[in-house]
């Protein structure tokens, strides 16, 4: 009896942090997309640069939470005694794979920037990599110097990325 209570009161306990740590992304979401709205306007004055720079922010922040929250899933069965030893191990390779994609995305979002594009935000996963460019309308060659800077970097199937321009 008393470990099924531990049991619970460990499951609260995760299911509390993940509750305050998703409302701590909302809280600092909200203040940095306002401080990032007002030096926009203040630097540019333009609509359609903030526009963009909230999208790739607010991505950004989204995909952060969703990570933090898949870790702390992990967290749970790996640290939990009713956990299995096997469910241990395939939770502790999903962390290394998440700590592998972000990584990555990390690194081929500064590789693409550093292309000449002005914003990138790359997703790995299972399905397929997504790759979103701070410009309106790609040329075939744009597309293609980013396809390839993805399949060079991660030896992929051309087939599995989605180059999308966002303005």
């Amino acid at each position: 009896m008393k470990t099924k209570m531990k049991s619970r009161t460990k499951k609260v306990l995760v299911l509390s942090v993940m509750v305050v740590l998703l409302v701590a992304t909302g809280v600092l979401n909200f203040v940095l997309n306002d401080k990032l709205t007002n030096a926009s306007d203040n630097v540019n004055g333009g609509i359609d640069n903030n526009v963009t720079q909230t999208f790739f922010a607010a991505a950004r922040s989204d995909r952060e939470a969703t990570r933090e929250s898949e870790f702390l899933w992990l967290d749970a069965i790996v640290k939990s005694e009713a956990s299995s030893e096997s469910a241990k191990a395939e939770a502790e390779q999903q962390k290394m794979l998440l700590i592998k994609r972000m990584e990555q995305e990390l690194k081929l979002e500064t590789t693409i920037k550093g292309k000449g594009f002005e914003e990138a935000i790359v997703t790995i996963g299972d399905g397929g990599i997504s790759v979103v460019v701070g410009k309106a309308e790609l040329t075939k060659e744009e597309a293609n110097q980013v396809l390839a800077t993805v399949v060079g970097e991660l030896s992929c199937d051309p087939n599995t990325v989605k180059v999308i321009p966002y303005v």
